[in-house]
């Protein structure tokens, strides 16, 4: 995937590795890239640093009525979008009990509807159009935790592991139909979702910048990559749980205890 001339939307645009994204595919010479965020103003500061090319756009994801009227405005200013980066995500932590069923179902209904509905909306405003022409890319941003688990983080981990499986079943049904899909797996990513995280099991192998990432991602995508995994630590582990899944949740359950040993709080 080379996005040299193509129509990008990056949704979660405003801070982070949304940020980052939208920067790295303009100076790589992407057409036109539209900034998506509820943070209107962030998207706005994002796309003034970019340039006439980009263009802000305050969106909820998770309205489907929005999310097809950002589509239908971009691709009459700009043509049809050749590549949708579905990147927002929210984390609600298991925190205040540290149980796993501590959240509210308020939350758990919130983080369903940004960690995985929203990817099935963005595909049902632009998909249809993509495979009628046989090209496009769509690309879902996970979470390791979502091949592997963040401790401390259960709805996060089950809407990301969720994520992943929607981006396989994406790229098995519609690879046939010239649509290029992705699946972005990292650990922790310098981003306000990490800013007191340092802490956290996400954390343990150190936060990555979010411009550093952007150059991995996009590196592993023009490779055609399904999975990209920007900290190389994460295969590892990935193989690791698949050789023995037991033996890995024992482990994982022995990482947990250490981190409480050493961070003196309860995860």
């Amino acid at each position: 995937m080379d996005v040299k001339g193509k129509v990008v939307v990056v949704t979660g645009g405003a801070s982070g590795i949304g940020t980052a994204l939208c920067k790295k595919f303009a100076a790589e010479g992407a057409k036109a890239v539209a900034v998506a965020d509820l943070d209107y103003d962030g998207a706005s500061s994002v796309a003034g640093e970019i340039g006439a090319q980009a263009k802000a756009y305050r969106l909820d994801v998770t309205d489907q009525e929005a999310v097809q009227s950002m589509v239908d405005d971009f691709e009459a200013a700009q043509g049809p979008i050749d590549m949708y980066v579905s990147n927002a995500g929210i984390i609600f932590s298991d925190a205040p009990d540290w149980t796993t069923i501590s959240q509210t179902n308020e939350q758990w209904q919130k983080i369903w509807e940004v960690n995985v509905f929203a990817h099935i909306l963005a595909c049902r405003a632009v998909l249809p159009q993509m495979i009628e022409r046989k090209s496009g890319a769509f690309i879902v941003t996970a979470s390791a935790a979502g091949l592997l688990s963040q401790i401390g983080d259960t709805s996060y981990s089950t809407t990301k592991h969720a994520a992943v499986g929607f981006a396989e079943s994406m790229a098995i049904s519609h690879g046939d139909d010239g649509i290029y899909v992705a699946c972005l797996c990292p650990q922790a990513v310098k981003s306000k979702m990490t800013a007191d995280a340092e802490d956290s099991s996400a954390a343990v192998d150190g936060v990555m910048e979010a411009d550093e990432f952007a150059n991995r991602v996009y590196a592993q995508m023009q490779e055609g990559r399904f999975m990209i995994r920007p900290h190389d630590t994460v295969e590892g582990y990935f193989q690791a749980k698949a050789a023995d899944y037991d033996r890995w949740i024992g482990g994982m359950r022995k990482f947990r205890r250490n981190q409480m040993q050493a961070t003196g709080k309860p995860i």
